[in-house]
C-alpha cells in the first residue's frame, strides 16, 4: 500500500492499532495525538519513514498545522483516519457538566469536521482520497448517561453521509466505522471502574466476546483500499452482531472465558 495515512488519536487504542496495521501494509503513517511524546515514540518504533505529531483536533490552528506538517513531509495525504476522542462522564443528565459536554463534542465531532475539511482540499486536488471516521454503536442505540458521546457519534455518522455524497464525484470517499464494545485500554478502564459489565456485554453480543482494536484496524484497511472504491457515505458496524440483535433474550448462551488475562494485541 503506497499511501500516506494521517491518523488522529493515533498514540493509543484503535488509532495505534490502525497505525500498526497500515504501516505493516507498506503505508507511510503520520501519527497525531495530544500525547506528542508517545506519538513520536510510536512513529519511531514503526520506522524512519513514519511521523509523530502533537496537536489538538478541537483547535483550528493546530488542525491546520497537523495537515501542513504531513504535507510538508510527504507531499500528499491519501487517507485520513479521525479517531481522536475522549471518554464521557457516565453521569445522570441533570448532573452533567455543560463545559465537559462541549469539550467532548469539540473533539469528536468538530475535530472530525475540521480535519476532514482540511484534508479534503488536498484530496480533491489529487483527485483521490479516503476519509474514515469513528462513529459508535452509541450513535445508533440509546445509551443512558452518555449524552455527549452519543450525540457526537450520531453527528459523525450523518456527517459521513453528507461529506461522502458531496465529494464522491471528486474521487474522495468518506466512510465511518461503528465499533461495538471493544477490549481496548479505554474499555478495560471502564470495566475496572464498574462502569461496564463485561459478562453482560458478552451475553448481549451474538459473537459472545468483545472485539479488539485489530478488528477495527482491519475494517479501516479495507475501507481505505481500492477494493472499496465504490463505497462512500457508509457507517459500517464492527460489533460482533451487537446492533443486529433484537430478541428479548441473551444473544449468546455459551460459556464465557474469564476476561482477566485477555489481551488486545494492538494496544
Amino acid at each position: 500500500m503506497n499511501k500516506v495515512v494521517l491518523i488522529t488519536g493515533g498514540a493509543s487504542g484503535i488509532g495505534w492499532a490502525a497505525a500498526q496495521g497500515f504501516a505493516a501494509e507498506g503505508a507511510r503513517v503520520a501519527i497525531a495525538d495530544l500525547q506528542v511524546n508517545t506519538a513520536q515514540q510510536h512513529a519511531m518504533s514503526l520506522g524512519a519513514e513514519h511521523l509523530g505529531l502533537g496537536g489538538d483536533v478541537s483547535d483550528e490552528e493546530q488542525v491546520a498545522m497537523l495537515l501542513e506538517r504531513t504535507l510538508d513531509r510527504y507531499g500528499r495525504i491519501d487517507v485520513l483516519i479521525n479517531s481522536a476522542g475522549i471518554p464521557d462522564s457516565f453521569a445522570p443528565t441533570v448532573e452533567q457538566d455543560v463545559a465537559a459536554f462541549r469539550r467532548l463534542i469539540d473533539i469528536h465531532l468538530t475535530g472530525s469536521y475540521m480535519m476532514s475539511k482540511g484534508a479534503a482540499k488536498t484530496m480533491l486536488h489529487q483527485g483521490k482520497g479516503a476519509i474514515i471516521n469513528l462513529s459508535s454503536i452509541a450513535g445508533v442505540l440509546g445509551l443512558p448517561l452518555r449524552n455527549a458521546y452519543s450525540a457526537a457519534k450520531a453527528g459523525i455518522s450523518m456527517m459521513t453521509r453528507t461529506m461522502g455524497c458531496e465529494w464522491a464525484a471528486g474521487g474522495v470517499r468518506v466512510n465511518a466505522i461503528a465499533p461495538g464494545y471493544m477490549l481496548t485500554p479505554f474499555s478495560r478502564k471502564l470495566i475496572s471502574e464498574g462502569k461496564l459489565d463485561a459478562d453482560r456485554l458478552r451475553r448481549r453480543t451474538p459473537a459472545g466476546r468483545l472485539g479488539t482494536a485489530r478488528h477495527i484496524a482491519d475494517a479501516m484497511l479495507f475501507l481505505a483500499s481500492d477494493r472499496a472504491e465504490f463505497i462512500t457515505g457508509v457507517t459500517l458496524p464492527v460489533d460482533g452482531g451487537y446492533m443486529a440483535f433484537g430478541a428479548a433474550s441473551d444473544a449468546y448462551g455459551g460459556p464465557l472465558d474469564a476476561i482477566v488475562g485477555m489481551t488486545d494485541e494492538l494496544q
